[in-house]
């Protein structure tokens, strides 16, 4: 894959934004936008570990129900760690699908990809299953491990019942009832369990790490 053809997140959330814009009713994608301003205002401070630091290790089910260790996974090489929100955001679907489009150029580097979210492994199972993803995606129930690493957040009622009134059930991608998910962020680890990339692209989920950015750091 030449340089030129490694996905655009910006460009590809142009696009997905003029879908939106087609698929969602006007009134619901104003709910959203506002949500995603207003936690781009709320959370400045995001990330909860830095460059340099040991990373946590953990331990948690995949999308089969097999248990995933970051021990095991960095003996194979170093660590991709991708935060996201859940199936249901649209903007989460295109970050993992445009990261599967280059896993090829990660694993030549060297590295595995790994995606972490506080949906059941049915709903991990789903998202695999929609983007047609390979790479490990792993449910982190009460966001346990996402509070180490990023900053975790209630999600607001209007969001939800914006969700709810497109007749998507919020609560049931989940194993609780706190409604809390994940500020999106990425993180790469080297062999050594010290972490070489840490980056969010700040409240607003609409934002996510460019694939290009990813390759160049590893």
């Amino acid at each position: 894959m030449e340089k030129k053809e490694i996905p655009s997140y910006k460009e590809g959330l142009n696009e997905l934004r003029e879908q939106l814009k087609n698929m969602l009713p006007s009134e619901a994608l104003a709910i959203f936008d506002k949500d995603a301003n207003r936690l781009e205002a709320t959370h400045s401070s995001i990330l909860q570990v830095s460059i340099g630091d040991q990373a946590p290790n953990f331990s948690l089910v995949n999308a089969l129900g097999t248990m995933v260790s970051l021990q095991e996974l960095l003996q194979k090489g170093k660590v991709i760690l991708v935060f996201y929100r859940g199936t249901w955001c649209p903007y989460c679907n295109l970050q993992l699908q445009q990261y599967q489009q280059i896993l090829g150029l990660i694993k030549e580097k060297g590295a595995n990809l790994v995606a972490i979210s506080p949906q059941t492994p049915d709903a991990s199972l789903s998202i695999k299953e929609k983007n047609e993803l390979t790479f490990e995606v792993l449910s982190d129930n009460g966001n346990i491990v996402a509070r180490q690493f990023t900053t975790v957040f209630k999600n607001g009622d209007a969001p939800i019942e914006a969700m709810t009134n497109l007749g998507y059930d919020y609560d049931s991608f989940y194993g609780d009832d706190s409604r809390e998910i994940p500020v999106p962020a990425v993180f790469i680890i080297d062999t050594d369990g010290k972490i070489v990339f840490a980056k969010a692209t700040g409240g607003d989920y609409r934002n996510r790490v460019e694939p290009i950015e990813i390759l160049e750091n590893l």
